[in-house]
């Protein structure tokens, strides 16, 4: 396959193509089958795309992959090019390409918003087919109608907000499956790790229609058949959808500051059903998680995977539809790989072994949750307590930010907490990702973002529900990471994980006393 990119590159007079692990809907956590990245270069993690060259093969990954990709590709062929905090994929490559690079670029596979941001530094060819992609394997769907007491909003209720800005012969095109999965309440649990539909829509003043992944010809045919405009998300659309009603398009904001669309500004501040659902998917959450705590104290002789098994029969006992990712079950050194994900029959817990756990599930109203908590094996090393608890004071610190509604912003919670690990060093430990991701539909939901990247600094309202979660990793010694759900309610953050820390694994001498009342005050079960 790589001589054949290779003569695309010379028939296409390119300098270098672009390899993406997404779909057309863009979506982070594609089936590998589908995964044209992962393919070319054997790494599996959900996020982070190649770039072919005439003699090179770059892979791109940020710092929670960055064990992971040294791991699973093949040297000899691929330069992993690992990206720190702050960096940026496309800062990376133009230190790598020559100027003016003619860069092709699949136009089904890659967001408006970054073919305009590369169109800026390289010259853009748009490759109308990916020379990995194979016919679609167009499964039945299992689609459910999520009940209105679960999602505060009826579907006519978010149909009519949207309306409000639609002239006679306007549309809204949305091609965001978390979109489309949140504006008709409609979830799909049959799908790993998922509980979007595969669906486009597009709304109107008078209809709301919504297109399989095999209606493309339908779908283009009515897209083409609108004559006023045609409202788009420039970081959800794909360059091959856009290029069909690029004269008509226009971005529609919620906010000009900080261009967050509409839909995803509605999406992203959960109404008090919502919120109250959250709270008890994340009350069956923390019995699942604490029943596998108890499962690997009681028993000896279990593997990461045995783990990994059970913690899914717990989920589905507490009532999950599905789980919202993979779970992360990783042992000692494994634990310092922020998204592993292989669960190994060959890794056995034995006395002293450290397992992280990173998990959540889907529950009736279709919402993702997502914990991590660490545990022990017998008695704790002082250097495992030594990290637990920084971490441990980190999220604390950060869980009690005060938080001016509306200007506060994610960006500067993450830039407290990394000041706070860097006074509170270890040697040879880093914080290398984010500090928090917004949930929802999706486990990774924007906005809110509680990072060093320039979308972090859109403000946290009221509403919004995201993860604080600091992590410490050593890939010679072992990973600690201590993720929480969280909400904000009337300016305060609140937590939707009730599961308590690991008391062993904390030393109280490095604690101040307002930390200690943070965290007794903090601990519920």
């Amino acid at each position: 396959m790589l001589n054949k990119l290779r003569q695309l590159l010379a028939e296409k007079k390119l300098d270098a193509l672009l390899i993406n692990s997404t779909n057309e809907f863009l979506v982070e956590y594609n089936a590998l089958e589908e995964n044209s990245r992962y393919k070319l270069t054997g790494f599996s993690g959900s996020t982070g795309d190649a770039v072919v060259t005439a003699d090179k093969v770059y892979l791109f990954v940020d710092g929670r992959y960055h064990i992971q990709a040294d791991n699973e590709v093949n040297h000899n062929i691929v330069t992993v090019i690992k990206l720190q905090t702050g960096e940026t994929m496309i800062g990376k490559l133009q230190e790598l390409l020559p100027q003016k690079c003619k860069l092709g670029m699949i136009a089904s596979k890659n967001s408006l918003s970054r073919f305009e941001e590369y169109s800026k530094f390289f010259e853009i060819n748009l490759i109308d087919i990916d020379p990995f992609d194979e016919e679609l394997d167009l499964r039945n769907e299992n689609t459910k109608k999520i009940s209105d007491n679960l999602c505060g909003l009826t579907v006519e209720d978010k149909l009519e907000n949207l309306r409000k800005h639609l002239g006679s012969e306007d549309a809204f095109l949305i091609t965001s499956l978390e979109e489309v999965s949140y504006i008709f309440n409609l979830r799909d649990f049959s799908i790993p790790y998922s509980s979007k539909i595969f669906r486009r829509a597009i709304i109107t003043k008078n209809s709301a229609n919504l297109y399989a992944r095999d209606e493309y010809e339908k779908y283009h045919k009515d897209l083409k058949s609108i004559k006023g405009k045609i409202f788009i998300d420039n970081k959800t659309i794909n360059v091959r959808d856009y290029e069909i009603i690029k004269d008509k398009a226009v971005k529609k904001y919620c906010d000009d500051n900080y261009k967050i669309s509409i839909i995803s500004g509605m999406k992203s501040c959960k109404t008090e059903a919502e919120t109250k659902h959250y709270k008890e998917a994340f009350n069956k959450t923390d019995k699942a998680v604490k029943a596998i705590r108890k499962y690997i104290e009681e028993n000896d002789n279990i593997s990461e995977y045995d783990i990994d098994k059970k913690l899914e029969e717990y989920f589905i006992e507490f009532g999950a539809k599905n789980l919202s990712f993979k779970s992360i079950v990783a042992k000692d050194k494994n634990s310092a790989l922020a998204h592993y994900s292989k669960s190994s029959k060959d890794e056995i817990i034995k006395d002293g072994s450290l397992i992280l756990i990173d998990c959540g599930a889907y529950y009736d109203g279709g919402l993702a949750t997502d914990i991590t908590r660490v545990f022990v094996k017998g008695k704790p090393t002082e250097l495992q307590k030594k990290v637990y608890t920084i971490v441990l004071r980190a999220f604390l610190n950060a869980f009690n930010t005060k938080v001016e509604t509306g200007i506060t912003s994610g960006f500067e919670i993450d830039n407290k907490t990394r000041e706070f690990l860097k006074v509170n060093n270890i040697d040879g430990f880093e914080f290398n990702h984010g500090l928090g991701h917004g949930i929802g539909v999706s486990v990774h939901e924007y906005p809110p973002s509680l990072s060093c990247s320039e979308i972090a600094k859109v403000p946290i309202t009221n509403g919004m529900c995201f993860t604080i979660e600091p992590g410490l990793y050593n890939k010679d010694h072992f990973g600690v990471r201590l993720e929480n759900s969280c909400y904000l309610e009337n300016g305060q953050i609140k937590s939707f994980v009730k599961m308590n820390y690991e008391n062993k694994l904390i030393n109280y001498d490095l604690m101040t006393e307002q930390e200690k009342i943070w965290l007794k005050n903090f601990e519920v079960i």
